[in-house]
């Protein structure tokens, strides 16, 4: 990769970090930050993002071609997965959508001074965000949400998943040098305790995407002037109604459902685990359960599965042939796969339980009698649920969101979109950008 060494994301995998370097680097990006971003106007940063966002979007873009054709060997991913998955994420990156973001989350359209109806926002001056590694998404929003509040930002990425993240910062040092020079990247492995002291010592704001241990290690460490966002595990399903379950629109379900699915190979919180189907429609759930099969088959013909690992194989491998012991003395279990490779996989069963999938394109299908008893079923994981992705026509889903809603979910969307929200989404079901600002109230009236 012919890339100027701009972060240290950059340098050779042998290079070796000290404290000392990511203070210098922290402290470089202080200055950088109020040289070239605190004064920046907000319009001026939304026309950046829209001219990177279009620029991924090009077939020749040189950073898209550098993401896909390392993207099997460095991320796990197929080609035209990447492909589609860059697509999504960079068509939000819209003059509109931000401005729909800024209106929600600050209450003012693009402007140039952050001041509205008397009050007076600002970013952090730092922030740290401690990347996951499964898929790209939330570490490139939390650096483009980052750059809206005018902070300079050092983003330290899982090991082996900086190369996303470096192309997009690399991208928008392209478009503007004086914006990418307010970002830093790097990659060292987990409990490297004396770099991240240092990283968060000059922090105001850190953020982590994570599991719940990873989240509870960083919060222990920091400061209490420090602000904390943690965004912990989360896991996804979907429910398809009986209503909804029509003669004429079950396939076309089906297929969006297996977009769900396919969508970085089910390796997001937003991927779903589960499918819930309601009995007594025109369609059986068992027949919804093999039209799927027949949808993720057509699309691992058309958007290949990546390739896993040995021990991901090995635990698809040992779930079929669980489920298969049981079908083959149980009517109300049945399996579909694809032949010689582990690449789809749909169980039905009448387990109405929530079953963690082992991902990569396996799902489960169960049938159940009312969202009630799905609420039931996924009891143990309330709080834990981000997203479900609902098929039913307007009137039942009047019915049935605000339960899901009540219950905890804090993410309902069609089945289909799943893996696609929009930039205004609440993560975990709070404002990502306003949960970043500080507010200063100005009160004053003349005498």
């Amino acid at each position: 990769m012919n890339l100027p060494n701009y972060f240290l994301a950059d340098l050779p995998a042998e290079a070796s970090f000290s404290p000392a370097m990511i203070t210098a680097a922290c402290e470089t990006l202080r200055r950088n930050r109020e040289k070239y971003l605190a004064h920046r106007s907000t319009a001026d940063i939304v026309t950046v993002l829209c001219e990177v966002g279009n620029d991924w979007l090009q077939p020749d873009n040189k950073f898209r071609l550098l993401a896909l054709e390392a993207c099997a060997e460095k991320l796990g991913f197929s080609r035209r997965v990447m492909a589609a998955g860059l697509d999504q994420f960079f068509r939000r990156f819209t003059r509109d959508n931000f401005a729909a973001l800024l209106m929600q989350d600050l209450g003012e359209p693009v402007s140039d001074v952050p001041i509205v109806d008397g009050r007076m926002w600002h970013g952090p001056e730092m922030i740290a965000h401690v990347a996951a590694g499964n898929i790209p998404n939330p570490a490139l929003m939390s650096l483009a949400l980052g750059l809206l509040t005018r902070s300079a930002q050092f983003m330290k990425c899982a090991t082996g998943s900086s190369l996303l993240p470096c192309l997009f910062a690399h991208s928008i040092r392209q478009a503007n040098p004086k914006l990418g020079a307010c970002l830093e990247l790097a990659e060292w492995p987990g409990g490297s305790s004396d770099l991240e002291a240092a990283l968060f010592a000059e922090c105001d704001c850190v953020t982590a995407t994570g599991n719940d241990a990873t989240l509870g290690a960083v919060r222990s460490r920091l400061g209490p002037r420090v602000r904390f966002i943690g965004y912990g595990q989360r896991v996804s399903f979907g429910y398809v109604t009986r209503e909804a379950l029509r003669d004429e629109n079950a396939l076309s379900i089906a297929g969006r459902v297996a977009e769900d699915i396919v969508a970085w190979d089910q390796n997001g919180c937003l991927s779903p685990h589960v499918i819930y189907v309601e009995e007594r429609g025109d369609i059986e759930s068992d027949k919804f359960a093999s039209l799927l099969a027949l949808e993720l088959m057509r699309r691992e013909a058309a958007i290949p599965r990546g390739a896993i690992s040995v021990e991901e194989s090995a635990a698809i491998a040992t779930h079929r042939s669980m489920y298969e012991t049981l079908a083959a003395h149980r009517g109300d279990v049945k399996v579909w796969q694809s032949k010689d490779s582990t690449v789809w996989t749909v169980v039905f069963e009448h387990e109405v339980r929530f079953h963690f999938s082992p991902l990569n394109r396996f799902i489960y299908v169960k049938p159940v009698p009312d969202l009630a008893a799905v609420l039931q079923g996924v009891d143990e994981l309330r709080g834990k649920v981000s997203t479900v992705g609902v098929a039913a026509p307007p009137g039942k889903l009047n019915e049935i969101a605000p339960q899901l809603a009540r219950w905890g979910v804090t993410r309902i969307c069609p089945v289909g979109q799943m893996q696609n929200p929009p930039l205004t989404w609440r993560h975990d079901g709070r404002p990502a950008l306003a949960d970043l600002v500080t507010w200063t109230d100005l009160e004053w009236t003349e005498r």
